[in-house]
C-alpha cells in the first residue's frame, strides 16, 4: 500500500513522474468517449459533469461577492446553484457563464498540470474542490453522488500505486474534456425543440441583451477549445 502519511504528504503532492506511454494515454481517451457517447453510459457519467457544472456556478459566485446558498444535483442530471446578491451586474453574468465553461476549463487545467507530470497533486486538488462542494450540497442524491465521485479518488489516493494514479488522472481529465463538450450540444438542441426557457444561454441573454444563441456559440469555442488544447497537452503535442 502506498505510503500517504501526513509526514510525507507534502513530498507526494509536488513529486513528479513520467507521463504513462503513449498508448496508456490514448486508451484512457477512448474510455472517456465510451463514457460519453453511448446513450445510457452518459445518462450516468453525466451526473460527474453536472457536479462539476454546478461547482463552477458556486465557486464563481464566492469569488465575486456573492453568497452561495446551495447546491443541489438531481437524478435526471440537472442541478440548481443558488447565490444571493445583485441580480445583475458582472459578478451575476460571469457566475452564470460558469457552468457549460466549468468541466472544460478543469479539463483544461488538469491537462496543464499533468503536463508538469504531476497527478497526485490533481488528484489531492480535485478531492479538495470535492469536499468544499459536498458542504454546500442541499440534497441526499446530489450529498450520495459527490461522496460517490469523492470517494472514488479517494481509493485510488490510498490504495494504488503512483502508476495506476496517474493513469486515473489522465482518464479523469479526458472525460472532463470530452464531456464537457456535449452538454452545449444537448442545450442547443433542447432549445431548438422547446424554445426560449431559463436556461444559462437565456439567463445571460436576458442580462446581457446579447442573444442567447451567442452565448450557445461562445460555450461550444470554449468547450472545444479546451478539448483541442487538452488534448494537444495530454498527447505531447
Amino acid at each position: 500500500m502506498p505510503d500517504h502519511t501526513p509526514d510525507h504528504l507534502p513530498g507526494l503532492l509536488f513529486v513528479t513522474q513520467p507521463a504513462p506511454e503513449s498508448w496508456i494515454v490514448i486508451a484512457t481517451a477512448v474510455a472517456a468517449l465510451v463514457a460519453v457517447v453511448p446513450r445510457p453510459l452518459w445518462r450516468l457519467s453525466r451526473n460527474a459533469i453536472t457536479i462539476a457544472h454546478e461547482g463552477g456556478h458556486g465557486l464563481i459566485a464566492v469569488l465575486t461577492g456573492r453568497r452561495l446558498r446551495s447546491i443541489r444535483l438531481h437524478s435526471d442530471t440537472s442541478g440548481l446553484t443558488v447565490s444571493r446578491g445583485k441580480p445583475t451586474g458582472l459578478g451575476m453574468i460571469l457566475t452564470a457563464a460558469a457552468g457549460y465553461t466549468a468541466a472544460p476549463l478543469l479539463g483544461l487545467g488538469g491537462a496543464a498540470l499533468l503536463g508538469t507530470h504531476r497527478p497526485v497533486l490533481l488528484l489531492w486538488l480535485a478531492t479538495i474542490l470535492l469536499v468544499a462542494l459536498l458542504m454546500m450540497v442541499r440534497n441526499l442524491f446530489g450529498i450520495l453522488t459527490v461522496l460517490l465521485v469523492g470517494g472514488a479518488f479517494n481509493l485510488f489516493l490510498a490504495y494504488t500505486g503512483p502508476d495506476v494514479q496517474a493513469v486515473f488522472a489522465y482518464a479523469v481529465v479526458w472525460f472532463l474534456l470530452i464531456g464537457g463538450v456535449r452538454p452545449a450540444f444537448e442545450l442547443q438542441a433542447q432549445r431548438r425543440r422547446e424554445g426560449a426557457g431559463d436556461s444559462d444561454a437565456d439567463q445571460l441573454g436576458r442580462l446581457t441583451h446579447v442573444p442567447p444563441t451567442l452565448w450557445l456559440l461562445f460555450f461550444h469555442a470554449v468547450s472545444l477549445c479546451c478539448l483541442i488544447g487538452g488534448g494537444g497537452w495530454l498527447l505531447g503535442l
